[in-house]
């Protein structure tokens, strides 16, 4: 029986992602799940530097890439499934604004029977008793010309702002995908360092009591020492894995997969995703953004429609209202036309067809004006505040961009700077280690070693610390990336739109074509 989060996948079969497949076993049951093609322009280090951590035997790893995260997040997200009812919502209101010039219909019958003193026209009033009887149909209009003609206009602009509200939705669930996935590719990384920071804390300890015991090079506190920092390296482990754990659950939440599994990303956590070159000017994205972001559209829409709006009630009390109503049944009348009848007391007969219609044209005062004024200022006051909302939702964008735009300089440079850090440190520490069993003459019989045991223990912890700022420094930069990626405005559709290729010189998987929003640089930093 397949579990949950295979029927989930399946989901992925619609959009045709069906290319790539990841088997997993466990408990004696395979689960295959189908990760698309990568088509995002990305860009690795050396291999060397990873060594993908073993899954614990409680876990239960999903494989899983960055492009069928990406897919994943519009599957089930609450956010973008709001968005399009309100769409919907909308699209209703408008409909039925288009449709205020037309009559409503009405059909049935109408009984009426008096009884008692009625007055006839010339005033005189007499005793009778009489019933009619109707059966037809009649049309009942009322509405305001400004309300026929303003309402739709507003409509459509409400319709154009859940729009883009919508694509503003996918573009937050894009981006809270892609963080939440470099969460786990940073704790996952920072793992496998911390795994391999323990590998070289035991050559270190091993090494160390060798020479405690057959040479004598070493005093019994050495020991003690690298054993410290061996236990230390060991702590971090778990450490670790915890946060590999809960950067996977929230992962999970996300895109609504089974609770419980853990996340086991395809690409190695070095993996880089430059969509925004660094060395662009601000001012220019800024502007960019500006023109491009769907929050700005939906906020432009909404002030359009708050204007439309208030031109209709400075018209109101200049335009006429229609009101259009059948007048063949008593006292207000429904009815127009149909078959009547009737007679003196319960007779009912002469039945014939009748038609009687009210057409009524009628300028409105409300309230002798000051209804009116007040509606004015009503639809002055709304479209103010919509006019605000946007200059705000204008310096929030530019904020965002500003320092989505820092925060990828700055990941840009520590990136770099880690890589090298991490090699030199991969390198000390593999010549730290092999160097303590050389020795030296100081002179005369004196024997010393070439590398003590805490110039070990210090290379293995700077070699901690590198695996920790290199993946850190990574993953801040894709996440970086993406919220600049957002926050110019770009559609979320386009991130799945990159054809694939493969290039074995440069390490590069996807080449990168003009994005919708015309970015002038998508090229990928260099290892």
């Amino acid at each position: 029986m397949q579990s949950v989060h295979t029927l989930r996948f399946l989901a992925l079969t619609l959009l045709g992602t069906t290319v790539w497949a990841g088997i997993i076993v466990r408990e004696g049951m395979t689960q295959e799940v189908a990760p698309v093609p990568m088509p995002l322009p990305v860009t690795k280090t050396p291999a060397a530097l990873f060594v993908a951590p073993v899954p614990a035997p409680c876990d239960r790893p999903l494989p899983i890439n960055l492009p069928t995260a990406l897919k994943l997040a519009n599957v089930q997200n609450l956010d973008i499934a709001l968005a399009s009812a309100r769409i919907q919502v909308a699209t209703a209101q408008f409909d039925r604004a288009k449709v205020l010039w037309l009559p409503t219909l009405v059909t049935g019958g109408d009984y009426f029977r008096h009884d008692g003193q009625i007055q006839d026209v010339g005033g005189i009033v007499f005793g009778t008793s009489k019933t009619s009887l109707m059966g037809g149909v009649g049309p009942i209009m009322t509405f305001a010309i400004t309300d026929a003609v303003f309402e739709p206009l507003a409509a459509r602009q409400v319709v154009r702002a859940r729009e883009a509200t919508l694509q503003a939705a996918m573009n937050d669930a894009m981006l809270a995908v892609a963080e939440a996935y470099f969460n786990v590719q940073q704790a996952r990384g920072e793992l496998s360092g911390a795994i391999d920071a323990v590998r070289r804390a035991e050559e270190v300890v091993a090494k160390t009591t060798e020479l405690e015991k057959k040479s004598g090079l070493v005093p019994p506190v050495e020991v003690s020492r690298v054993r410290t920092e061996l236990a230390r390296r060991r702590q971090a482990v778990p450490a670790a894995r915890e946060r590999w754990r809960g950067a996977s659950a929230d992962l999970v939440r996300v895109l609504h997969l089974e609770p419980g599994v853990v996340v086991d990303p395809v690409e190695p956590p070095s993996l880089e995703v430059s969509l925004v070159s660094p060395g662009q000017c601000v001012d220019d994205l800024i502007a960019q953004a500006l023109t491009s972001r769907p929050e700005l559209a939906a906020q432009q829409a909404l002030v359009q429609a708050a204007l439309r709006r208030l031109k209709e009630e400075k018209l109101r009390p200049l335009v006429p209202s229609v009101l259009l109503r059948g007048a063949a049944t008593n006292p207000a009348g429904t009815l127009s036309s149909g078959v009547f009848g009737g007679g003196r007391n319960d007779r009912i007969g002469d039945a014939s067809m009748r038609n009687s219609m009210d057409l009524q044209v009628l300028w409105e005062l409300q309230n002798l004006g000051f209804g009116n004024r007040a509606r004015i200022r009503e639809r002055s006051a709304e479209r103010e505040a919509a006019i605000i909302e946007q200059f705000r939702t204008q310096d929030l964008v530019a904020a965002q961009v500003a320092q989505a735009f820092a925060q990828v300089q700055s990941a840009a440079i520590r990136a770099g700077e880690a890589e090298t850090e991490l090699k030199d440190a991969i390198d000390s520490a593999t010549q730290n280690v092999e160097g303590m069993t050389q020795t030296k003459r100081a002179g005369g019989n004196l024997i010393l070693l070439v590398i003590r045991p805490q110039e070990a223990v210090q290379s293995v912890q700077a070699l901690a610390q590198a695996y920790y700022d290199y993946y850190g420094a990574i993953a801040d930069y894709n996440r970086a990336q993406f919220r600049l990626y957002r926050a110019l405005g770009n559609p979320a559709q386009a991130m799945l739109q990159f054809p694939c290729s493969a290039d074995a010189g440069s390490g590069e998987i996807g080449a990168v074509p003009p994005l919708p929003s015309q970015l002038p640089d998508h090229k990928v930093r260099p290892d």
